[in-house]
C-alpha cells in the first residue's frame, strides 16, 4: 500500500502519544508452531508472520526478518542454519584484491532473495493499517561477511584498495535489493549496519558511511524511507558520519545509553531504540522488561523526536509475556 511516507514518519515524530517500533519478526515462529529454518525458506510463512505481529501488537509499521545472511549466500558465502536461532554466515570468500575484483555481483532474485521479496509483496497486501518495512544488510557488514569479520577490521588498514572494491560491489546490490522491495510494496527498509559500529569514526567514516549514503540517495523518497540501524558501541563518536547518510530515521542497540545519544540527533530526525534484545526479551521476565523500558522512556522521551524499540532483531524464542509486557510497558508510560 502506497503511502505519504514522510508525512507518517512526521506524524511520529510529532505525536505527544507514541506507538512503539520494535524490530519484531522472528519470534513469530512461537505463534505459528514453526521453526526458524522453515521461516526463513517460506515467502508464505514470512508473509504470514508479518501479519500475525501486525494483528497480536499496536506497533507503528510491520518490519521484516533482520535475516543478515541472505545477501551474502547470494555472493556466495557459506550458511549456518537451526531451528531456533537466526542464520550466521560461515567463513570468508574474499581474501585478496584479486578474489575481490573477480567476485561476481549477483542478480537480485538469486538465493533466498526472492523469497524475501515475494514475501514483502505478499505482507504489503495483507497489512493495510501501518507501514510495512523491508530488512536489508548494510554495506560496509554485508562486505564483512564476504571477508570474514575478523579480518576486516585488518583489510581496513592493510588492504584498503581491496576493500573498496568489494564495498562497490555490495552497494551496488543493497541498492538494487532495495529497489526491488520497493518495487514489490514495501514503504521502507530497515538498513542493518551493526559491524560498522566497531570501526574508529574515521573508518567509518571512509568504508560505511558515504556508502550507506550512495544506497539512500538512490531508493529514498516521499513513499520510501530509509531506517538505519546500528547496534556497535561507537555509534556516538560516529554520529556526524551517519546523520550524513541521509537516512530518514536511526536506530540504534543498547552496547550505547539511549539518552546519551538524543543530544546528538536533530530534531527534525527520528531516533529509535534500544530496550535489550537478549537480556531482557529474550532473557528477562514481565517485570524486568517492563522496568527496562520504563527506564529508556523516562530518560528519553523529553525528546520529542524519541521512538521506543528494541535495540536490535528481537531472538526467535523470546518469550510473547516479555514482548507483550514491553508493549503494555509503553502504553502504561503514555498513560493509554
Amino acid at each position: 500500500m502506497k503511502r505519504d511516507m514522510k508525512a507518517w514518519l512526521e506524524a511520529l515524530r510529532t505525536a505527544p502519544v507514541k506507538k512503539p517500533l520494535p524490530i519484531l519478526s522472528f519470534p513469530v515462529v512461537q505463534l505459528m508452531g514453526i521453526t526458524v529454518r522453515e521461516l526463513i525458506s517460506s515467502a508464505d510463512a514470512q508473509a504470514k508472520g508479518m501479519e500475525l505481529v501486525a494483528r497480536h501488537t499496536d506497533a507503528a509499521a510491520s518490519v521484516s526478518l533482520m535475516d543478515l545472511s541472505v545477501e551474502a549466500e547470494c555472493f556466495g558465502s557459506q550458511i549456518r542454519v537451526s531451528d531456533e536461532e537466526v542464520p550466521t554466515v560461515v567463513g570468508s570468500i574474499v581474501a585478496d584484491e584479486e578474489e575481490a575484483r573477480a567476485l561476481a555481483v549477483p542478480a537480485v532474485g538469486a538465493g533466498r532473495t526472492g523469497l524475501y521479496i515475494e514475501a514483502i509483496r505478499q505482507a504489503s497486501e495483507k497489512i493495510t493499517d501501518r507501514p510495512v518495512f523491508a530488512g536489508a544488510i548494510g554495506p560496509f557488514s554485508l562486505a564483512a561477511r564476504l571477508m570474514d569479520v575478523t579480518d576486516a577490521m585488518v583489510y581496513c588498514y592493510d588492504e584498503p584498495d581491496m576493500v573498496h572494491i568489494l564495498l562497490q560491489k555490495v552497494t551496488r546490490f543493497i541498492t538494487d535489493y532495495c529497489l526491488a522491495f520497493k518495487e514489490a510494496g514495501a514503504n521502507g527498509v530497515v538498513i542493518a549496519e551493526p559491524v560498522a559500529g566497531l570501526l574508529s569514526p574515521a573508518l567509518e567514516a571512509e568504508f560505511s558511511g558515504p556508502y550507506v549514503k550512495q544506497i539512500v540517495d538512490a531508493v529514498q523518497d516521499d513513499s520510501f524511507l530509509v531506517i538505519y540501524h546500528n547496534c556497535g558501541n561507537a555509534v556516538i563518536r560516529q554520529i556526524d558520519s551517519i546523520l550524513s547518510t541521509g537516512a530518514a530515521a536511526y536506530h540504534f542497540g543498547n552496547a550505547i545509553r539511549m539518552a546519551d545519544m538524543m543530544p546528538h540527533i536533530p530534531a527534525g530526525a527520528v531516533a529509535l531504540g534500544n530496550v535489550d534484545p537478549a537480556g531482557e526479551f529474550r532473557n528477562g521476565t514481565p517485570e524486568s522488561i517492563r522496568a527496562a523500558t520504563r527506564k529508556v522512556l523516562e530518560e528519553c522521551s523529553r525528546y520529542p523526536n524519541f521512538v521506543i524499540s528494541s535495540g536490535c532483531d528481537i531472538p526467535p524464542l523470546s518469550r510473547w509475556e516479555n514482548i507483550d509486557a514491553f508493549f503494555a510497558a509503553v502504553a502504561e508510560f503514555y498513560g493509554k
